[in-house]
Parts: C-alpha cells; structure tokens; sequence
C-alpha cells in the first residue's frame, strides 16, 4: 500500500509540474520533436551497419552480415589516416575556434560605441550564413592556378605563381582558417551573452581596486565564463570522430593530390559508398564514428567530473 501511495503522489507531482509549466513545455516542444524525428528515429537504421542492404528487401529484411561491413573499412588501408586526420583537424579547429571566440568576445564586450560593436559583431556572424558551396568558389577564386587573384598578384610583383591546389601542406593551414573565419562569429555571440550577465559591480569594484584591462580580464571575466567554455568544449570533443563534410568536401573536392592531408572519415566514406553504392559499409562507418565519440565524451565527462562536478556534462 505504501509503494502504491508513492506511485500515485509522483504521478500526481508530474501532472501538476507538467499543468503550471504547459506553456514552457509547448516552447519545448519544437525542439523535442526535431531531435526525435532527426536524431532517435534514425537510429533505427543502424541495423543496416550489419547487413548486406537490398532495395527490394528492405532494411530489415536484408541479409545479415555481421562485421563484414567494418571490415571494408578497416581493410582499405586508409582507416588509420582518415581517422587521425579526422581527430588532428578537429582539435585543432577546437582550440583555436575557443580562443579567437573568447578573445573576439572579450574584445567586443569593452568597446564603447553601441553602433560599432553591433556593426563589427554582423560582420563577424555572416559567415556563418554562407554556404560551403558558396566559400569553395569564392576559394577557388581565390586560389587557383591559372587565374586566381592570389597568383594574379604575386605575377604583378614578379613573384613566382603557387600551385595550391597542387600542395597538401598549405591546406593544413587554410582549412583551419577557412573553418575560423565560419564558426568564429557564431561562438562570438555565445561568449558574448555570457560576459554581459557577469554582475557589473564586480567589475566596478575591481576598478577601485585598481585593476587595469588585463587584471579584469584574467581575473574576473574568463574565470565567470568558464563553465560556458567547458560545456562548449565538451560538446567540441562529443563530435571530435566527425568532420565537418560540407568544409572538407566543398574546399578540397576530389583532388586527390591532397587526399593525405585532408581526407577525413566523412569525405572517404562518402567517395566509397559512390564508387560502390554499398549502403552497409557507408552506415557501417557511421555507426564506427557514433561509438568512437560516444567513449570519448565519456572518458572526458569522468576527467572533468573528477576534477570539478560542476563543470560536467552529466
């Protein structure tokens, strides 16, 4: 009797919760759909990662085939390379994204003029507006051999042309600058939001104190906006298995000059599933990089956890 009496409070408990916050929860409920429908629904699909796939049979009537799908992967001899390219870009793209966001954020948020820092902060988000496609042209523009701009110039001075669509060690470095020049403004905003809810009469009273720019800075604002960091970064290394294909795909194309230094797992498997159609090994690899930053966000979390509850995820 007592377990049923408990039973019916906590229903009772959830009604009301659910009765006082329906309007926060019909906000929510956007957003609760889009992950399910876009996020768990799929999972389903997984089981194609260990079937040989037929339109005709459908997924789960298709034939199992165990880890035949894996071992396609594991075989080409490209598994090692694209994954270490995928981990390396990543993480580099991690660190200096955080940097130069928390840096443009700090920055932004001691300038004066209120029509000047909203014109410089538009002009820092709209890149994260533009397509892929539309940065891999105006690159190539850019960049190419025959009648770039860059070599256009460095013709005009006298200087020797640079093949760099021909060169893998530039692009090591232009994709780190290509995918800053993206993601930087929209990291901006975030940091931003999180600096301007820092207590102002902390600040004030650091400046009687005699703290100059810097003092505040190092003392004051990163420590506040810390926790956002390591949430943000967590979430960074959830993804760390996965590369940016749009990035990736549209910049580098099927240069196969550059394969070694920029090919990552997206872009491989997606050339191999339209060389062969095999639907199995595409969603084999996919599922391979699901685990791999599955384990990797939960070594992480268990570091962070030790080290300061406050500041996990979970």
């Amino acid at each position: 009797m007592k377990a049923l009496s408990i039973q019916r409070n906590r229903r009772w408990g959830l009604w009301k919760t659910l009765k006082k916050d329906k309007t926060l929860l019909l906000m929510l409920l956007p957003a609760f759909l889009l992950i399910l429908v876009f996020a768990y629904f799929p999972m389903i699909g997984l089981v194609m990662a260990f079937k040989q796939f037929d339109y005709r049979l459908g997924i789960f009537n298709s034939p199992w085939v165990g880890l035949d799908n894996f071992l396609f992967f594991f075989k080409s001899g490209q598994a090692l390379l694209v994954t270490r390219n995928t981990v390396l870009y990543n993480l580099v793209f991690m660190f200096s994204t955080i940097i130069l966001q928390v840096g443009f954020a700090i920055i932004l948020s001691e300038i004066a003029g209120k029509r000047y820092k909203k014109m410089v902060q538009s002009a820092m988000f709209l890149p994260f507006f533009i397509s892929w496609v539309v940065v891999a042209s105006i690159v190539y523009n850019l960049l190419n051999f025959e009648h770039g701009i860059l070599n256009g110039i460095l013709t005009g001075i006298g200087m020797e042309p640079v093949n760099v669509y021909n060169t893998p060690e530039l692009w090591k470095y232009l994709l780190v600058f290509f995918n800053a020049w993206k993601i930087v403004g929209y990291g901006t905003v975030i940091y931003l939001a999180a600096i301007v809810g820092i207590d102002q009469q902390i600040y004030e009273s650091a400046e009687i104190d005699g703290a100059n720019i810097f003092k505040k800075t190092f003392h004051i604002t990163i420590p506040s906006i810390f926790p956002t960091i390591m949430i943000l970064t967590l979430l960074a290394i959830g993804q760390i298995f996965r590369g940016d294909f749009g990035l990736f795909y549209n910049l580098v194309g099927n240069n196969g000059a550059l394969f070694d230094a920029t090919d990552i797992i997206d872009t491989f498997v997606f050339r191999a599933l339209v060389n062969t159609g095999d639907i199995g090994m595409a969603s084999a690899a996919g599922f391979y990089q699901s685990v791999m930053c599955f384990i990797t966000i939960l070594i992480t979390n268990s570091i962070v956890k030790k080290a300061n509850k406050d500041y996990a995820l979970f």
